[in-house]
């Protein structure tokens, strides 16, 4: 945990933000596996551990603006458990840890809830993903599904974003820490990348990388030779000569803040010439986006800079065709880029996606558009100083958007077919780098992960 003061200052400016009523916050369930006692390993709801650094299951902190008063509410593991798991904190610790001044037992959110209720409070909450939050939330309020949807806290949605989307230098610290464990990973990866390898091995041995430096996966990594599969969750392959390993992978500190980078690798020591000149135009657009990133710049207009750059890059090799700007607009680029250019990072790999991408990403000036490729982009709204996001663009050759794009000769007057059936089998690139938005552009995370050419052969 940072030090308690961090958690109050941060619940104070929660509590200005929302001005008045009862803020709810639960702390997420253990989740069973295969039964009751062989459980999911636990994860913290990320916000519950922005505001107390507790990570602690089965408990709410709630917050009385009206009455300035904070609970932290649980009951402490009977005396009988210390048998099984050893001595663990008491509740009271916790609300110590926190410096939340009242503490009880998991009943007296009941008493507050209700108390709030009968005074005509305005009570805020979240909306809840994990099943066990919805019955409880549903139990305490009285609510259906329906209602208790519907009266989710846009006003707590707007004040967590706001706080957790700009990062303190304690948070900075973490995610760069994050960074260089998947900095390991993604090296011992380049070393095993051998033909003959297989994928799982690979995912097994990053996997203990994470683990090893005291956290875990920020999420199930890709680590594939068909790239072409954006989010493959398989690791069935064995390495082939000639092929592009795709590692997508990132580790989560103790504190669970999240680290998510992505590296091509040639298998074996070098890029085949038509794999090399496909990776310079990734790399030309990862590195175009990175320059451009700074405050205030909206994020689309990045994603639309690293698109342009891919176009060009194609029209070079003959793949595409008339004008590139042209091309981004009316999205032919998409065939082979079709997904966005990267997201928030924080303590969520793609941060604060329970609260709902538009709510994150987006604003009531930058609206999600409907053009394929485009609409996948997470994060449209200007940046801020203090944002950590991520950079990742890509070329891909996906069979069967190739075969539909062709048979409908979609954008035939910006893609050449006949230049693509040549490059069928390339799979997918992609690059991807940590960025930290500062108050003149912007600072690369963590030691550097080689990614250009030259880099990665010599490695």
């Amino acid at each position: 945990m940072f030090k308690k003061e961090i958690y109050r200052q941060r619940r104070d400016r929660l509590k200005n933000l929302i001005k008045s009523g009862l803020v709810v916050l639960p702390a997420n369930s253990a989740a069973p596996f295969t039964s009751k006692d062989e459980c999911y390993p636990f994860r913290q709801d990320s916000t519950f551990l922005y505001f107390t650094g507790i990570d602690l299951p089965d408990c709410f902190v709630l917050l009385d603006i009206d009455n300035d008063k904070e609970w932290i509410c649980g009951d402490d593991n009977p005396a009988e458990a210390a048998f099984w798991t050893g001595k663990t904190p008491s509740v009271s610790d916790y609300a110590q840890k926190s410096a939340i001044d009242n503490h009880g037992k998991l009943n007296t959110v009941n008493e507050v809830i209700e108390k709030a209720v009968q005074s005509g409070q305005s009570i805020h909450f979240l909306p809840p993903y994990q099943e066990s939050v919805y019955s409880k939330l549903r139990e305490l309020l009285g609510y259906s599904r329906t209602q208790l949807q519907a009266s989710v806290s846009t006003a707590l949605i707007k004040a967590v974003v706001k706080l957790r989307s700009v990062k303190d230098e304690l948070e900075i610290k973490e995610i760069e820490a994050a960074v260089n464990i998947a900095h390991k990973m993604h090296s011992t990866a380049m070393i095993m990348a051998m033909p003959g390898a297989h994928e799982q091995d690979i995912k097994g041995v990053i996997e203990g990388i994470a683990v090893s430096k005291g956290g875990a996966l920020s999420f199930q990594p890709i680590v594939t030779i068909r790239g072409d599969i954006l989010h493959n969750p398989r690791y069935t392959n064995t390495l082939e000569s000639d092929s592009l390993l795709i590692v997508d992978a990132g580790a989560e500190t103790a504190m669970h803040y999240a680290s998510d980078i992505t590296r091509t690798i040639p298998v074996g020591r070098s890029f085949t010439r038509m794999q090399r000149a496909l990776y310079q135009v990734a790399l030309k657009a990862n590195e175009d986006a990175i320059a451009a990133v700074k405050p205030g710049i909206p994020f689309l207009e990045v994603h639309r800079i690293a698109s342009a750059t891919i176009a060009r890059g194609l029209k070079d090799l003959g793949l595409m065709k008339g004008d590139p700007e042209e091309a981004v607009a009316r999205g032919a680029h998409a065939l082979f880029f079709p997904h966005g250019l990267g997201h928030m990072l924080g303590l969520d790999t793609h941060d604060m996606d329970s609260l709902g991408e538009d709510n994150v990403g987006y604003s009531s000036e930058f609206t999600r558009s409907d053009q394929f490729g485009l609409k996948s982009l997470r994060l449209a709204k200007p940046l801020e100083t203090g944002n950590v996001i991520t950079i990742e663009p890509g070329i891909y050759f996906i069979d069967p958007l190739i075969d539909a794009w062709k048979r409908e000769n979609k954008f035939a007057d910006f893609i050449n077919y006949n230049q693509v059936e040549l490059y069928r089998g390339t799979g997918g690139i992609r690059i991807e780098d940590d960025v930290l938005v500062t108050e003149t552009g912007v600072r690369v995370l963590g030691d550097p992960i080689p990614k250009s050419v030259k880099e990665l052969e010599d490695f």
